[in-house]
């Protein structure tokens, strides 16, 4: 998968936590391959439960030992479940103020649940510190203004090339400079391979289908929001224009 992440150009790949369940594999994947993976660490709103005090003091064990790029991916889930909303919101708070502190961005899971998020964030963001992208953005034009507004990107993944999706209109008029691409494998998996396990290198679809939606060059998409992605992770020095 990676072979062909690289040969499809991808040269970074950032990767979120979920819970205690995965976080040895994603740091065993970022050991193996340190100049394309980069992990991120947080508890998965979908992995908020009982336990869910336990799981975040790991998270902040891992914090503590090393720099991440960012704290990651946190948020709201409303889709799966509602049994434990309150701890979600909890666990998301406290995972904000982490990442404040450590002046990191956050990767944020909004899944039916944008509203309550831009109101958490309104009033958790009490400097620029609080900053990060709302991955695989899907709400609607307001929300989006709004998500810009607080300083945050709009990760664009596999639903744009979805007939009938209503993300084109969405993103058509919002500037480069507030969008990034991303996959969300093994999920969203773009058109043409939709019905597939999403990877990586299809990443390159999404960035054609984003580039006839704004009517200028692939190469154009693909400067602006890989730059957008290096510069929100701190990783400028990696960008070499190209």
């Amino acid at each position: 998968m990676l072979q062909r992440a690289i040969a499809a150009d991808v040269k970074y790949i950032f990767l979120p936590a979920i819970d205690s369940k995965s976080h040895t594999n994603l740091l065993a994947l970022e050991a193996a391959h340190p100049e394309t993976c980069f992990a991120m660490m947080g508890l998965h709103p979908c992995s908020v439960e009982a336990n869910f005090e336990e799981e975040l003091t790991l998270v902040k064990s891992y914090l503590d030992k090393r720099h991440f790029c960012a704290v990651g991916e946190i948020g709201l889930d409303y889709y799966h479940s509602l049994d434990f909303v309150p701890q979600q919101k909890i666990a998301f708070r406290t995972q904000i103020g982490w990442a404040r502190d450590l002046n990191v961005p956050i990767d944020i899971h909004a899944r039916d649940s944008v509203d309550d998020i831009l109101a958490i964030l309104k009033e958790e963001k009490t400097d620029e510190r609080v900053r990060g992208i709302f991955h695989c953005f899907t709400g609607d034009a307001r929300q989006a203004q709004e998500a810009i507004e607080l300083g945050f990107a709009l990760g664009i993944g596999g639903v744009l090339t979805y007939k009938n999706s209503g993300m084109d209109a969405i993103f058509k008029d919002i500037p480069l400079e507030h969008l990034i691409l991303e996959t969300d494998a093994p999920y969203l998996t773009p058109v043409p391979f939709r019905g597939k396990r999403n990877e990586s290198a299809y990443i390159y679809h999404i960035a054609q289908r984003l580039a006839e939606v704004k009517n200028v060059s692939l190469k154009e998409i693909a400067d602006a929001t890989s730059y957008n992605a290096l510069k929100i992770f701190g990783k400028e020095a990696l960008w070499t224009g190209n």
